[in-house]
């Protein structure tokens, strides 16, 4: 696997760094600016770089406040009059209208011309003209096209929101959302009732499919096809990470390939152990795997205490936010957009003269804490969200475009910060530490022992299920138009989990809610990309500190290698200067091939050494400083506040007051 993946990034490093996209300016253009004068005085040249730099930022930083506000009352439904799908998508247009003026591009590279190649403003430039380019379409009908999408991406969004999911257990018909859908798909010990909640979580693909995706598919690749791309795929994937969709899937199929023996053995020896080809049914394969042990881990995943653990848990690998401030809706409800994200109001950057601007965060989960399982799931998902509020709260440079999550920013970066931190969760060492029962005791050995074994040999299932989403994606877009329907796009889906997965999906392809949106859409396989990333940055902290839970120099070496370059440097580049190697796969997929016996001795140890140092050292009564003031907000209601409060550690007591008050435990 490392040769075939090598060859092909040391081809994306090089087209990434010298990376024009396609939709770039007319021939004509481009001379027009060509002949422009470059007999500007050194002062005169200083003033316009400055000044256009200037207006840039601070127009840009207008326009992207205003949408990301619109998107978050949107998706979380909130109760102003101010928030709508129409103000949605006028705000959206207006910021990417102002991202796709050729005049803007063209003095960029009037400028660049003009300034030192190692100057800040160069680097600034050449950032610009990554982004413009991004945007720009020299087809008319191509613009006409993308107002077209975003319209009926806004009314298919509109019409998720009211959809009313659930599944008739016993005769009844329960609403549920669909995390709460999966979560019982997930632990529930009925069979008939996980069998029930699938079904109602494939009812997702059938509302999607008659409410506008249809159309939304055609419409997007039309759009892709105007400006000179493959498909929307090739499209999306060429903006954001600098390289096409087949180099993409010259990796991609490397990984796949690699992994298809381990799943197709991994699955024969599930059914075996499992009682027969039953068990790998969609509502029966998580529950049988691990449903029983996520039931009885529950206890030690309390989920009121999860945002005091992720804060303890950051600050002790000395990560700061920088002044940030952020608002957390963490709780599931009736009409919140069914996924969690993480975004910014407020990009973070450095001001002329050197004044630092914090960044806002808005980032939300879905827990249901009277669920069993939410507590770890939910956790899980706030040390994601947590960690690409840390990676955005710590970008340093002299724009906010530098620090905006959209093209060019590469997708795989992004999600690398995430996924390295919540993969803690997952570490013994870790839960020894954070994973406390309501009565102040640590969870046991044997319990993260038998998750070791019931889950460590299926592992690869969850990568499989990663590489099913851009592989549906792929073949959705490179569909014939003519060939577009529901019913196609349905069977391509069971098709693809069939093919990829080697069975249906516990999580339908078509309700993941990705594919849906514009940001999201042809996204998937950043995931993949930056698991490899995960595995290879774990890695290294362990070859170099030996640990990494609570490892003070974690937060520091992040923030200096990964999180200050911000879109400045190609996923690529920052993977490879910190590990030192190329990034692949092999630390992945030789976890995968690690035998049970090995991963228990490891752990044991870690586990081990962890809970003495635990044991040793007196109860840490001293306040958590993230750096930051933390909103916890569910819609329109302020839950708590370290400003109003006195601190995060209060801030985070009223929060689980609250969350007590309001749930029981079932």
């Amino acid at each position: 696997m490392r040769f075939a993946i090598a060859s092909f990034l040391a081809h994306a490093l090089t087209a990434a760094s010298s990376f024009t996209p396609r939709s770039s300016l007319s021939s004509s253009a481009r001379r027009s600016f060509q002949t422009t004068s470059s007999s500007m005085t050194a002062s005169t040249l200083t003033t316009d770089v400055s000044t256009f730099i200037d207006g840039i930022n601070t127009s840009y930083e207008q326009l992207h406040r205003e949408f990301e506000l619109q998107f978050w009352g949107t998706k979380m439904a909130l109760s102003g009059p101010q928030y709508s799908t129409e103000e949605l998508t006028r705000t959206k247009g207006e910021m990417e209208d102002f991202l796709a003026d050729e005049d803007k591009l063209s003095k960029t590279r009037e400028l660049l011309k003009a300034v030192p190649e190692d100057s800040v403003e160069a680097k600034t430039l050449k950032m610009l003209e990554r982004t413009f380019g991004c945007y720009i379409m020299e087809s008319e009908e191509a613009k006409t096209l993308r107002a077209e999408a975003t319209k009926i991406e806004g009314g298919l969004e509109a019409a998720r929101n009211t959809l009313t999911l659930g599944a008739t257990i016993d005769g009844k018909f329960e609403e549920m959302s669909s995390v709460g859908l999966r979560n019982k798909v997930r632990v529930d010990p009925d069979e008939a009732t996980r069998k029930a909640c699938y079904e109602g979580l494939t009812k997702i693909g059938d509302f999607v499919t008659e409410n506008g995706f249809v159309e939304l598919v055609k419409v997007r690749n039309r759009m892709a096809k105007k400006l000179g791309f493959l498909d929307f795929y090739d499209y999306k994937v060429s903006n954001a990470e600098g390289f096409g969709k087949i180099a993409l899937f010259e990796i991609l199929d490397t990984l796949e390939a690699g992994t298809r023996p381990i799943m197709e053995s991994a699955r024969k020896q599930f059914a075996a152990e499992k009682g027969g080809e039953s068990a790998l049914s969609p509502w029966n394969q998580g529950f049988l795997m691990s449903g029983d042990i996520v039931r009885r881990m529950d206890p030690y995943f309390p989920f009121e205490k999860s945002v005091e653990q992720w804060g303890r848990s950051f600050a002790a690998m000395n990560i700061s936010y920088k002044q940030a401030t952020m608002d957390l809706d963490l709780l599931d409800r009736k009409g919140k957009y069914s996924n969690g994200f993480c975004h910014w109001p407020q990009p973070a950057w450095v001001k002329p003269g050197g004044t630092w601007q914090p960044s806002t965060t808005h980032f939300t989960s879905l827990a249901d804490p009277s669920a069993i399982g939410s507590g770890y799931t939910g956790l899980t998902t706030l040390m994601h969200e947590a960690g690409h509020a840390a990676h955005f709260a710590n970008i340093q440079m002299p724009s906010p475009l530098f620090a905006q999550e959209r093209s060019p920013t590469s997708v795989a970066y992004a999600e690398l910060q995430s996924m390295f931190l919540d993969s803690l969760v997952g570490d013994a060492d870790w839960m020894a530490k954070y994973a406390i029962s309501r009565e102040g005791e640590a969870i046991p050995w044997d319990l993260v022992a038998e998750q070791i074994k019931a889950t460590h040999p299926y592992k690869v299932f969850a990568l499989r299920g990663m590489l099913a989403v851009p592989y549906f994606e792929r073949a959705l877009y490179e569909m014939p138009e003519e060939d577009v329907t529901a019913e196609s796009i349905k069977a391509l889906a069971d098709k693809v989990e069939k093919d990829i997965q080697g069975g249906l999906s516990a999580r339908p392809l078509l309700s993941v809610p990705h594919i849906l949106s514009d940001e999201a859409s042809c996204y998937y396989h950043g995931y993949v990309l930056a698991e490899m990333g995960v595995h290879q940055t774990r890695e290294f902290f362990l070859n170099r500190d030996k640990y990494i839970t609570d490892n003070p120099s974690v937060g520091p070496t992040l923030t200096e290698a990964y999180w200050k370059p911000g879109n400045s440097e190609p996923f690529l580049s920052l993977v490879e200067n910190l590990t030192g190697a190329p990034l692949t796969g092999d630390a992945w997929v030789n976890e995968l091939k690690q035998s049970v016996e090995d991963v228990l001795k490891e752990e044991k140890q870690s586990y081990d050494a962890k809970l003495a140092q635990c044991s040793s050292g007196t109860p840490d009564d001293t306040d958590v400083d993230l750096d930051m003031r933390i909103r916890i907000v569910d819609g329109d209601l302020v839950l708590a506040d370290t400003d109003e409060d006195g601190g995060f550690l209060k801030t985070c007591t009223k929060f689980e007051q609250y969350v007590q008050t309001r749930f029981t435990k079932a």
